[in-house]
């Protein structure tokens, strides 16, 4: 394993338990533990998206501003909602993101899951194309963002502009070379994840896939890594590529972990359906002592098969306590795991 970061939802609520109980919050303290992350060691402060949600929503504004503050630490997301997208706009902003932050971002984006509302991209302007679906316009979303990106111009200029063009088609401004390289696509199936390799995208594979096999979440989840480098290899992509997993970890290292995680329940994969279609797996979660978490995790297929692993945070207990998550795993686990 190379990389470890984090993943916070950036979830808030106005409850007198919570230490983020508003959107301000939220994001304030994302950027803090940011810092924190980076002070410590870690590799990567990544972030959820999600829409009509007490979470985060628009990530770029938070991606910038962890930029500014940061110097070391790669920031990304994990993932966006393409079906909410508009791929122009949404690439002049990764690029300003992304220059801020010196050529950092790590952009994950997927389809998405089942949100807060019925067909919210709707509310948004987006309809999917005739005879297609709610995927098929996120997967055109994406292609669209992909070619933009490559920084080749098409658009026909003014004769009579405002300011003097350069010569040629022009661009999306501002354009960040190398960002292209640094997308990643979040898939739920082997399939989807074939189609990421063969568009040269890099792999985030979440703690929760479609239910293909029956198999355990961890052995299907390497399956899918699998099946994805031997499509990207049959693309002939000349850079390697990269592959996260997330996953729930918690060390109980003093009485403050074991009051907050150490329930002593029984942990395991749960399948349910996502929606009337859909039979999905969700992978387990994993807390306990130091010495039975890197044997159990040494049992994980798709850690082993990834190159980054994240690490989802109760984001809520505030930016001590999941400093203090990240810490114990960077000192007490990851390097019997491999990471440096």
């Amino acid at each position: 394993m190379k990389k470890i970061g984090f993943l916070s939802f950036g979830h808030w609520n106005p409850s007198p338990h919570s230490q983020t109980r508003t959107a301000a919050d939220a994001l304030l303290q994302a950027i803090d533990l940011a810092v924190a992350a980076e002070e410590l060691g870690a590799d990567g402060a990544y972030f959820r998206v999600h829409h009509f949600a007490r979470q985060y929503a628009s990530p770029f504004p938070l991606l910038a501003a962890a930029g500014a503050k940061t110097k070391r630490i790669e920031l990304g997301t994990a993932v966006i909602d393409m079906r909410y997208e508009n791929p122009m706009y949404m690439a002049e902003d990764a690029g300003a993101a992304d220059l801020i932050a010196g050529g950092r971002l790590q952009l994950g984006i997927s389809r998405g899951s089942p949100e807060q509302v019925i067909d919210g991209w709707r509310y948004f302007g987006y309809a999917p194309p005739e005879g297609g679906t709610d995927a098929d316009m996120a997967r055109q979303h994406a292609e669209v963002f992909l070619q933009v990106l490559r920084g080749q111009g098409f658009a026909e200029p003014n004769p009579r502009p405002m300011f003097p063009n350069p010569p040629g088609l022009l661009r999306l401004e501002p354009h960040s070379e190398g960002l292209i390289d640094r997308i990643w696509w979040g898939a739920g199936s082997d399939d989807t994840a074939r189609w990421a390799a063969r568009l040269g995208m890099n792999l985030q594979s979440s703690t929760l896939k479609n239910d293909e096999t029956g198999e355990p979440f961890h052995i299907q989840q390497a399956r899918q890594i699998r099946a994805y480098r031997e499509a990207w290899k049959e693309a002939g992509h000349t850079r390697e590529p990269r592959v996260s997993v997330s996953r729930s970890i918690f060390a109980l290292v003093n009485d403050q972990d074991r009051a907050y995680f150490g329930t002593g329940r029984n942990e395991q994969d749960q399948v349910g359906f996502i929606d009337e279609n859909t039979r999905a797996i969700f992978g387990r979660g994993y807390t306990g002592e130091p010495d039975q978490l890197i044997d159990l995790l040494r049992t994980d297929e798709a850690i082993a098969e990834a190159d980054t692993l994240l690490l989802t945070i109760p984001n809520q207990l505030g930016v001590s306590y999941n400093a203090h998550v990240i810490e114990s795993i960077l000192t007490h686990i990851a390097p019997a795991l491999g990471w440096r």
